[in-house]
């Protein structure tokens, strides 16, 4: 098993049945569609091309995949999916990937370095910032190092808890935010009062320094630290049967 996988699985185990979950392409897809075929048969995955309850053989490449389509129970236009679905309160999860992640679960897709002579440009917002406003709550699935889990993103793509407290509150976003930021080494949480992400959980076979070191702010540890349980055969087994059937159609 590799942390990529624990990743996955942790991810998937988040997301209980009969949620409606916005999903982004790639680590949420991938957890996402796992739940799916784990224990959480009913859950309604919404992607933001309009396509509601799709369930895929094999993970998307896009919003686009024709899989998508295919295989939901309704599409519908992507205005009706972020006005009748999302704004009006309809999504329980926003699942969602990130290039930087800040102490106060702040997102950047959009830039590294300077906005205007950047290092590299990343793909942009698409709908995050919206679903992170209007979802119920918000999971983040990330590979865990210091250019990923950085002290102040270079660009707020998709904003969390702004400069943490109540700012987020007093800026009038709906939903709850960020609540679970999953990655190969753990889980880190939102602090109540701070609303700065602490470490809650680790993963088997990880040390709360490895987490440390991979972490761009000085993380603190939940007095109360978890460790995730090992993974199942089963969900290993699910897990590489999804991605192999996805890499044979993309051969």
């Amino acid at each position: 098993m590799t942390r990529e996988e624990m990743m996955c699985v942790a991810a998937a185990r988040a997301l209980p049945d009969r949620a409606c979950v916005f999903v982004g392409i790639g680590l949420p897809s991938t957890a996402a569609n796992l739940a799916r075929r784990l224990h959480a048969p009913d859950i309604v995955l919404i992607y933001e091309s309009g396509t509601i309850g799709a369930k895929p053989d094999v993970l998307p490449v896009s919003i686009g995949d024709a899989e998508l389509a295919e295989t939901a129970d309704s599409v519908v236009s992507v205005p009706e999916i972020f006005a009748y679905w999302l704004q009006a309160g309809r999504i329980d999860i926003g699942f969602l990937g990130a290039a930087q992640i800040d102490r106060f679960a702040n997102i950047n897709t959009t830039v590294i370095g300077d906005y205007d002579r950047p290092d590299v440009r990343l793909p942009g917002a698409g709908g995050a910032p919206e679903i992170a406003a209007h979802a119920g709550e918000v999971f983040v699935v990330v590979r865990h190092s210091p250019r990923t889990l950085v002290e102040r993103v270079d660009f707020i793509t998709t904003a969390g808890f702004l400069d943490g407290g109540d700012a987020r509150e007093r800026a009038g976003f709906r939903g709850r935010g960020p609540t679970r930021v999953i990655t190969d080494l753990g889980m880190l949480e939102p602090d109540p009062v701070s609303r700065e992400l602490i470490l809650t959980a680790i993963h088997p076979g990880v040390d709360v320094s490895d987490v440390q070191r991979a972490t761009g702010w000085p993380l603190q540890v939940n007095a109360a630290l978890d460790t995730t349980p090992e993974v199942t055969t089963e969900e290993l087994e699910v897990l590489r049967a999804l991605q192999r059937r996805t890499g044979e159609r993309a051969g």
